[in-house]
């Protein structure tokens, strides 16, 4: 074996010289974001942005399912995998990303393959996630024996992938758009391609693409540049520039020739409707104009397709995607219906809309509406430095990360004119592939332009002023404290606030409202969700549509759900906009106007989503588990109904319940507000004093006890027939509460045995060993009232797999209590926790809710720095005894759904 390690190593280490002393080449700088090139051809983007306390390091490779060839398909998803498996200085990729706390993922996409992790900002972690994405760049193992074990594990994706109707016609309706091109093929590609690869194969494809000269190192959070660019040469530099030339793609999609047809049957219970057409490349000109058009179209509820198809009941929801792509590319409609609605009525309601295009013009509100939608997304995107950095990668796969500037500055421009053009352009019959073929007398085909010279679009562009940077926020619990400002109204309203600097002037914000208790809310539970669902349908002043104008135009997002007896409203706007907001939603959750209409669609729509669970696995384990461990009789608020009943009581509820719940129930009776970002104190409190001091709830609030109780062993198998993919549960309970001493070990033992990424007992065990895994770990939770706790595990696999997967499970589970942890498992698994507590404390929207619910909960930073510093004195005997005091493997109940026979 050891033989065996030096000769991998000899092997790979060979791709290193030694550091050049030439320093990074400075290229441009735009917005903030700055690009130089190392002389191996390495591109490097830093972002800095001293308003997070976090660190994001993004790694895209110029590679995805575009590049594949002939029995090649998933390769590059298949690399992905792979590459989490180790190199020679890092052998074990994901224990090390656990043990620092890191947030990281890695995805491939048609024409790139990227690789991040976000972690908190220290030098010491930004050394080692530079020193990792450096060595597996060039010296990733890909070894046959991880091959073996990991293709089973991507076959349970892509079966995975297979449960879902809806997303296997997107599939096929591309595959039958596209003749040559490999937009046509999924990006996970053909089970017999991720079975049949040959080892060697997928090294050369390794070699060929993973190399400095193909990728682009994106830094972004809070970091000093000019030692992270010192940095990243002397990790990336000794690199050696390859001598090889790729070769650009060069299959062009000839034009499409008449309309064509797929006809897909499967098991399932609803229906779904599919079409798309040829597009432009993402830098092409037309682009901007048609993805406005796309939002005119498709955006619920103002798009004139959504008003043709799901106001007119025909189908209950759509969904659309015209993705930014290097080469020419598609734009996706889909939409569901239920099965006793007639897809060919979508279909002729679809032609008439947009066979009219040209009768009946865009208007400039649609437009205007269109754009502000489109500039808010991207605005929201580049004041948040994190999420910017990972969207980038779209971009810089496209041909360049500063397209996303000249994209939006396109968008502005956009005329009425532009739109009209393209719309008469692309919308045509030949153009389009759905549901079935019809012969036309005269051809009428679509020449989809090349795409533009990029290094020409982007020679001398600027761009505009770098969004506002927000101050360096120290996150410990100290400051947390101090920064906060506690307040509570007269009407029971109790507010934390930290005001500070944000990226772009961002406020974020948790509105918490409770009322009612166990007797008055008996039989209400439905009439409570959809009351809050309908809060955003309209007001007695303004309808669905100008809502979403509204917010729009604000730069601001708001969600709004509902349950029994609490209503939450999370909040995301900027300083400026944020009091007009905050008006708008008072106004919705005051002035409901509870339109029919609306009510109409949203009930369609919940029983369009109940249909397809009825044949989903994951949806009928979960429901099956979690009537299991609920012990509440039917007109309880906690109540957890069957499918069957969940129809039942959807189709039985009236207007008048919404009007009368809201009625009896709606106001301040007690509640928590949380905001934090670039506001003025005074004016938050003055808007609190103005809106919700005397707007009091009918109904006094009390809190609804959540009782423990000994739920029944069970051991189910529910069959899903013609499902791919198979779900596992397994859960246990306990008396624990999370104020208790043992809280402590056992978030760490839960961490251990599931809840680490891809490091935790369950998943090394069932997906980097056994292989037989996409996505597998466990689950820990505590009440903090009441002593009524639980922890399970989960795994999808293929229904032939279900003993061996089971059993490893099972294993696991008892070898922990038996055997217990070792030392190098607890000391990765307590500093994996604390930095993550610590990037949790650094994200504004997480804090927030941390912050409204210590308010609920009477709780303070101190209770949290407690629970750290209990973790981190934790011994292998304090984790081993309470796992044993707490844990019992034969007491877990099992629930498996999957076509088993």
């Amino acid at each position: 074996m050891l033989k065996k390690v030096i000769a991998l190593v000899l092997l790979f280490v060979v791709s290193f010289s030694y550091a050049t002393d030439n320093d990074p080449k400075k290229i441009t700088s735009v917005e903030g974001i700055t690009e130089y090139q190392l002389d191996n051809g390495l591109k490097v983007l830093l972002f800095p942005d001293k308003s997070v306390q976090t660190i994001t390091v993004n790694v895209t490779y110029l590679v995805g399912s575009r590049h594949e060839g002939y029995g090649e398909t998933g390769m590059a998803h298949l690399l992905e995998h792979l590459v989490f498996k180790g190199s020679p200085k890092h052998k074990d990729i994901p224990k090390e990303l656990s043990s620092h706390g890191a947030r990281p993922n890695g995805t491939t996409w048609y024409d790139r393959t990227n690789y991040f992790e976000t972690f908190s900002a220290n030098a010491e972690n930004l050394d080692w996630a530079l020193d990792m994405e450096a060595d597996r760049m060039v010296n990733s193992f890909i070894s046959k024996e991880d091959l073996e074990s990991e293709f089973s594990v991507v076959r349970n994706e892509f079966e995975s992938g297979e449960n879902q109707p809806a997303g296997i016609l997107l599939e096929r309706v591309l595959a039958t758009s596209y003749i040559w091109h490999n937009y046509g093929n999924t990006t996970i590609g053909a089970k017999s391609d991720i079975e049949k690869v040959p080892i060697d194969n997928l090294k050369a494809f390794y070699t060929k693409y993973y190399q400095p000269d193909n990728a682009i190192l994106l830094v972004a959070g809070n970091f000093d540049p000019e030692k992270t660019l010192k940095l990243v040469q002397t990790k990336f530099g000794i690199i050696t520039k390859p001598s090889r030339k790729l070769q650009q793609t060069h299959t062009d999609e000839p034009a499409q020739d008449g309309e064509r047809v797929v006809h897909l049957k499967r098991v399932g219970d609803a229906k779904h409707f599919g079409m798309a057409y040829h597009m432009p490349s993402g830098a092409h000109a037309d682009h901007p104009p048609l993805s406005i058009l796309e939002e005119i179209l498709t955006d619920a509820p103002s798009g004139r397709l959504y008003k043709a198809l799901i106001e007119s009941k025909k189908g209950t929801g759509m969904w659309s995607f015209m993705p930014f792509l290097k080469e020419p590319g598609f734009l996706y409609i889909n939409v569901d219906a239920l099965k006793e609605k007639s897809l060919d009525d979508i279909y002729t309601a679809s032609g008439d809309v947009l066979g009219n295009l040209t009768k009946q013009p865009i208007t400039q509100k649609e437009l205007d509406n269109a754009k502000n939608k489109i500039l808010k997304n991207i605005d929201q995107a580049i004041r948040n430095s994190e999420r910017l950095g990972l969207f980038l990668s779209e971009y810089i796969a496209a041909g360049d990360w500063r397209l996303i500037f000249l994209y939006r500055d396109a968008i502005e421009k956009v005329t009425l004119e532009d739109v009209q053009r393209v719309a008469s352009t692309y919308f045509k019959d030949s153009n389009r592939t759905i549901g079935y073929f019809t012969p036309e007398k005269e051809a009428d085909r679509v020449e989809i332009p090349a795409s533009p010279d990029i290094s020409a679009l982007v020679a001398n562009y600027k761009g505009r002023a770098a969004v506002a940077e927000g101050e360096d926020f120290d996150n410990s619990y100290d400051n947390i404290t101090k920064r906060t400002f506690i307040g509570k109204l007269d009407s029971g309203i109790e507010y934390a606030l930290i005001p500070k600097k944000t990226r772009g002037n961002t406020v974020q914000a948790s509105l918490v409202l409770r009322f009612g208790d166990e007797n008055s809310l008996k039989n209400k539970r439905v009439a409570a969700s959809y009351t809050a669902r309908m809060l955003n349908k309209g007001t007695k002043d303004k309808n669905r549509e100008q809502i979403e104008s509204e917010l729009d135009k604000l730069k601001s997002s708001v969600r709004i759900s509902g349950s029994s007896n609490r209503l939450l409203a999370d909040i995301t706007s900027t300083k400026e906009n944020f009091i007009a907001t905050l008006n708008l939603v008072s106004e919705m959750l005051k002035k409901p106007s509870f339109d029919e209409n609306e009510f109409s669609k949203l009930i369609a729509e919940s029983l369009s989503g109940i249909e397809q669970s009825k044949s989903d696995p994951i949806a009928l384990a979960q429901k099956k588990m979690t009537q299991v461990t609920n012990n509440y009789e039917k007109d309880h608020p906690f109540y957890n109904p069957t499918f069957e009943e969940q129809e039942a009581e959807i189709k039985a509820l009236t207007m008048d319940e919404l009007k009368a719940y809201h009625k009896e129930f709606y106001g301040v009776a007690y509640g928590t507000f949380s905001v934090i970002g670039d506001f003025e104190k005074t004016e938050i409190e003055g808007w609190l004093q103005k809106e919700l001091n005397d707007w009091k709830s009918n109904n006094k609030y009390e809190r609804i006890r959540i009782m423990y109780y000994d739920y029944p062993k069970v051991d189910e198998k529910i069959l899903t027939p013609d499902k791919k993919n198979a779900i596992i549960f397994g859960t246990t309970n306990f008396k624990l509460k999370d104020s208790d001493d043992d809280y402590a070990a056992m978030i760490i033992g839960n961490t251990i045995l599931g809840g680490g990424f891809l490091n935790s007992r369950i998943a090394d065990r069932l997906r980097q060993k056994d292989g037989l895994s996409y996505g597998a770990g466990s689950f820990f939770n505590a009440g903090s009232f009441e002593s009524n706790g639980s922890l399970g595990f989960y795994a999808i696999y293929a229904p032939q797999n279900l003993e061996k997967v089971e059993l490893g499970a099972k294993e696991e589970v008892a070898r922990l209590i038996k055997d217990g942890i070792t030392a190098e498992e607890l000391k990765n698994a307590v500093n994996g926790w604390v930095q993550q507590q610590s990037v949790s404390r650094s994200k504004d929207d997480e804090l927030r809710r941390t912050l409204g619910s210590d308010l609920y909960l009477d709780r303070d930073m101190k209770f949290h720095a407690d629970l750290e510093t209990k973790v981190k004195k934790l011994t292998i005997e304090d984790v081993n005894n309470v796992l044993k005091k707490y844990i019992d493997p034969s007491k877990f109940s099992i629930i498996k759904a999957g076509d088993f026979k």
